[in-house]
């Protein structure tokens, strides 16, 4: 058994028994597997694992694994999730080539993906980024500017708003980390009442991620604990 095998049932143990011991389904939470940095060689181990969904948070990088396994590996039907910020002049790339995109927290990234989502592809699922904090180092709309973009991305064509993603304050108490976590999903529970659809939490990582369960997220992003440390050359 491969080592990066090996990981990953013991993350998808982890969150079992999360889910298990906050009452939750089984199957509630996905596992996105973060594999910036990651060669294609490392992906494909995780892949023949029973992985599927894995998430790029560089443009270029992440568009080159995407068409890598579309051309040589079309049959294992990947799914693949933008985490990363994302520069207006480059949403083409991500509207192009990704299953779901995380990270909105503007109007001009929204109608652009929107206007460059390919016609033959469905529309792309999508995540309004909030920075539950309020630090300015941190990407993400705040708490009021959220349903006014909430609002306009409702209709827009070819995006499907499904609901939240945040990166909170790092800190080391599982108190602190369920009270952020629950912030969010307490705006996720808003937004349901008006939109659709909106179904999805993307919060909790390697360090916080029992807490984020246990507050309802519905995708856990784990990066290191799977592939091992990470190599920033172009970072």
């Amino acid at each position: 058994m491969s080592s990066i095998q090996q990981n990953l049932e013991h993350i998808t143990s982890q969150i079992e028994n999360a889910q298990q011991k906050c009452g939750r389904s089984r199957s509630s939470v996905q596992l996105l597997a973060v594999s910036k940095t990651k060669p294609v060689e490392a992906i494909l181990e995780a892949a023949e694992a029973g992985q599927r969904a894995f998430g790029e948070n560089y443009v270029q990088e992440g568009c080159d694994k995407v068409q890598f396994f579309a051309e040589h590996h079309p049959e294992l039907n990947l799914e693949w999730h933008f985490i990363g910020p994302l520069q207006s002049n480059k949403t083409r790339l991500i509207a192009e080539h990704f299953d779901w995109m995380h990270t909105i927290d503007r109007a001009k990234i929204a109608q652009r993906l929107s206007e460059q989502r390919p016609a033959h592809l469905p529309p792309l699922q999508v995540l309004i980024q909030v920075n539950t904090s309020g630090e300015a180092s941190k990407s993400g709309v705040s708490e009021n500017d959220l349903f006014t973009l909430a609002e306009l991305i409702s209709g827009l064509p070819n995006l499907t708003l499904r609901g939240l993603m945040s990166i909170p304050e790092n800190v080391p108490d599982y108190a602190s980390q369920l009270a952020a976590f629950r912030q969010l999903a307490a705006l996720k529970d808003q937004l349901a009442e008006k939109y659709d659809g909106i179904d999805t939490l993307s919060m909790g990582m390697s360090g916080d991620m029992a807490a984020a369960i246990e507050a309802g997220s519905t995708i856990v992003r784990i990066g290191t604990a799977i592939f091992g440390q990470r190599d920033y050359p172009h970072a």
